[in-house]
């Protein structure tokens, strides 16, 4: 190969390197216009599920171009090892490139049942899991033990996406008592609910909350600020939430003027956020 020919390659090389870059610089600023243009936000999180539909959300997601948080339990799934396992390992790195944020759900998805008191160990919780080798199972959790839950969920998320967890949670079932709040906060986690308008029902029977009675009261009642919530797949649910409601949840709420953002832009949780970097 002669020295013009080398010369010209590496010319087509560095050309295409600069537009990647300049891809990625247009992307990233124009994520940055669109959090700062958002006037309406509304939150969408994802709970951990069986994950069958799992890559259908992720492919609207895409295609609208919204952004989410996602909490994670390493529950049990339709396919693979499990939630945070190996088989969604891609899927999970995937989504961090995407720029979606992500939190603990515990590690083995552990309702809180009853607060015991405290001990010399601190306060005392009843609980029981959902996953894991306790499944099923009623415990007495100590604090201490319930942060390693928290703790458990936050490490093995941020090694899947290579992102930093934000140092949120959201108690299974949303089920907390304000001493397993105080727990949670002396360990750096702060709880993340949702809004009345933002269930958006995946969990109920298809049977009685038809998706399209699920979606028309979704378009009616949510209101800017609201923190929404579904899953990753439901066991129980006949007929898929998602994405049957989703993608014209989402049309439908952008053509109202809505727009999303993660967590990370929720003005509760922005200076706690701030205060606990991961």
């Amino acid at each position: 190969m002669g020295a013009g020919m080398r010369s010209r390659i590496e010319g087509l090389r560095t050309a295409s390197r600069r537009a990647a870059i300049a891809a990625l610089a247009a992307l990233l600023c124009g994520a940055a216009w669109s959090q700062s243009d958002c006037k309406k936000p509304v939150y969408l999180t994802l709970d951990t599920g069986h994950m069958e539909v799992a890559p259908l959300i992720a492919d609207t997601l895409r295609k609208h171009q919204v952004k989410v948080t996602f909490f994670a339990a390493n529950e049990p799934t339709q396919a693979g090892d499990g939630t945070l396992g190996e088989h969604w390992a891609p899927w999970w790195r995937e989504r961090g490139q995407e720029g979606h944020g992500f939190a603990s759900h515990t590690f083995d998805h552990v309702y809180w049942r009853g607060d015991l008191g405290a001990s010399t160990d601190g306060a005392q919780f009843l609980v029981q899991p959902s996953a894991g080798s306790q499944a099923g199972k009623k415990m007495h959790y100590s604090a201490a033990q319930y942060c390693a839950q928290l703790k458990a969920s936050a490490t093995r998320l941020s090694a899947l996406t290579g992102q930093p967890t934000l140092p949120l949670f959201r108690a299974p079932g949303g089920k907390t008592s304000a001493a397993l709040l105080a727990a949670a906060r002396a360990c750096g986690f702060a709880h993340v609910a949702w809004s009345d308008a933002g269930f958006l029902g995946d969990e109920l029977p298809s049977e009685k909350f038809s998706n399209q009675a699920l979606l028309a009261k979704a378009l009616r009642e949510i209101r800017s600020g609201d923190i929404l919530m579904a899953h990753l797949g439901i066991w129980s649910r006949k007929d898929a939430w998602a994405p049957a409601v989703l993608e014209p949840l989402i049309i439908g709420l952008k053509e109202r003027g809505f727009c999303f953002a993660t967590l990370r832009s929720h003005p509760s949780y922005q200076a706690w956020i701030a205060a606990h970097p991961n």
